[in-house]
């Protein structure tokens, strides 16, 4: 039996085999290139010098430094007014989601291809969903400030325009992803298009679209705290205050139960989706 060629053997025979194809080293020095070119340019057209770094992280250090010992409020005249605050922007994210939820889930059908066969009417409504989530929520929360006045009010209805948008688009992509099996079933037991949406794809895509609106929920009362800042009340308008008096202890404070509360509606967000999910995988 002859003996096997050593690894130094076959690749003095073979070269191409253990070597780097040309095109593949080609592409991988452009896409490199691609990555770290707009990092160099954006860092130079920013002014994004060591020194001014150096600068801002000293300053940065000087406010955190103010912020220490955070401030604990004596009375609860004090205490009310950031509970209350901070009410307010839950109340703002919940109603903002629910409210936008509610117009998105019909929509949601005319953007999906099982539900929507008319190609015309279905890519409109995607342009639509394109345009309303191309806004940003501060934009709309700043128009309709000018519109209705400054109050929770305006970051509802900003949360909301903003959120028919993204949901519409995520309801009709689970819609989308749905099994055709037990479409084909209802439909074959003599049922019309509208009970096979009903008992056929309903069952699947409602608790992935449940769990879409908890998680956007739970963006939505972060993203809450930003609109206030801008005159949308909640615990944003408070805080934007207490920055502006310079008071950073106070600031601090405010940060400390905006980041509690989002913690604890990441966790119980977390909990009831994966309720959700478990108990939908059950029934199938």
């Amino acid at each position: 039996m002859s003996e096997a060629p050593s690894i130094a053997e076959l690749r003095a025979k073979y070269p191409e085999a253990f070597s780097t194809p040309l095109r593949l080293r080609v592409f991988r020095h452009v896409l490199i290139l691609a990555l770290v070119a707009p990092l160099v340019a954006g860092l130079y057209l920013f002014d994004a010098s060591p020194l001014r770094l150096l600068d801002g992280l000293t300053r940065f250090g000087s406010i955190l430094a103010f912020m220490f010992p955070p401030h604990i409020w004596t009375t609860w005249e004090e205490w009310s007014e950031i509970l209350s605050g901070l009410g307010q922007t839950l109340v703002m994210a919940f109603l903002g989601t629910l409210l936008g939820a509610v117009i998105a889930f019909p929509l949601s059908f005319l953007g999906a291809k099982n539900t929507m066969r008319l190609g015309w009417l279905r890519l409109s409504a995607r342009r639509g969903f394109d345009t309303l989530r191309a806004v940003e929520q501060i934009i709309l929360a700043l128009i309709f400030i000018r519109a209705f006045g400054l109050g929770p009010l305006a970051g509802v209805l900003a949360i909301a325009v903003s959120e028919i948008g993204t949901l519409a688009k995520l309801f009709s992509e689970a819609i989308e992803n749905t099994s055709k099996k037990p479409v084909d079933g209802v439909l074959a037991s003599g049922a019309g298009p509208l009970q096979a949406i009903r008992y056929a794809v309903l069952p699947q895509s409602l608790p992935v679209i449940l769990s879409i609106v908890l998680y956007n929920f739970e963006s939505n009362a972060r993203s809450g705290t930003i609109l206030g800042i801008v005159g949308a009340g909640g615990i944003g308008f408070l805080l934007a205050d207490r920055i502006h008096a310079y008071r950073w202890p106070e600031a601090w404070t405010i940060i400390f139960l905006i980041v509690a509360t989002i913690y604890f509606i990441d966790l119980f967000s977390a909990w009831l989706r994966g309720r959700i999910i478990e108990s939908s995988k059950d029934r199938h």
